[in-house]
């Protein structure tokens, strides 16, 4: 055997146990590629409660929440006329220019039960600390969870006012009403905005 193929078989003995080694350790401490967590898909919204949507407030109509939103057994949707391409750094939240909350009633119909546009109402009146001045457009922000029910959080875009007020369901009056400025206490309507009072309940 030629001295140049016993250096080439020696060459081969040394560094086939380097190259062995420097692969095992190249696998070591690399762990495999974790699949990204996916986000839930959100809810199909029921064509029923779409439908009932767009009758209150157009075709151009988002369903934002649906369920028992106020704990009270009773199938209810929260829907907005949502404003398109805001810029996130200008609103936090869903700008809109107008929303509702609705509830099937006990006969099968859809019924308003608080609306917000250049004021916040529902049946009874204008809700406590609506601003006196319209509103033409609102920063909505919403919870929901199943022990509280839904809470709405309603601060006016283009008034003078940059209040936030918080909007929930009263049990004891069975209504959405307005908080305090403390997040306290439910406020009575005002019948018209002509000599509001702010009058705890």
């Amino acid at each position: 055997m030629n001295r140049s193929l016993l250096g080439s078989l020696s060459c081969a003995r040394i560094l086939s146990p380097i190259l062995l080694a420097a692969s095992l350790f190249a696998g070591c401490g690399s762990e495999a590629p974790k699949p990204e967590a996916q986000k839930p898909a959100e809810p199909v919204v029921p064509e029923e409660i779409q439908d009932a949507a767009k009758a209150f407030l157009g075709s151009e109509t988002t369903v934002l929440l649906f369920g028992d939103l106020a704990l009270n057994g009773k199938q209810e949707f929260l829907a907005a006329n949502v404003v398109p391409n805001t810029p996130k750094k200008m609103v936090a939240g869903t700008a809109v220019t107008r929303a509702i909350v609705a509830e099937k009633d006990d006969s099968g119909k859809w019924v308003e039960l608080m609306r917000a546009d250049e004021h916040l109402k529902n049946p009874n009146g204008y809700l406590g600390l609506t601003p006196l001045q319209p509103v033409s457009g609102w920063k909505l922000q919403y919870e929901n969870s199943p022990e509280k029910g839904m809470a709405l959080y309603f601060t006016p875009i283009t008034s003078g006012s940059t209040r936030t007020i918080e909007v929930k369901y009263n049990p004891a009056t069975k209504r959405y009403q307005s908080l305090d400025i403390n997040y306290e206490h439910f406020l009575l309507e005002a019948p018209s905005l002509e000599n509001p009072r702010s009058m705890l309940r």
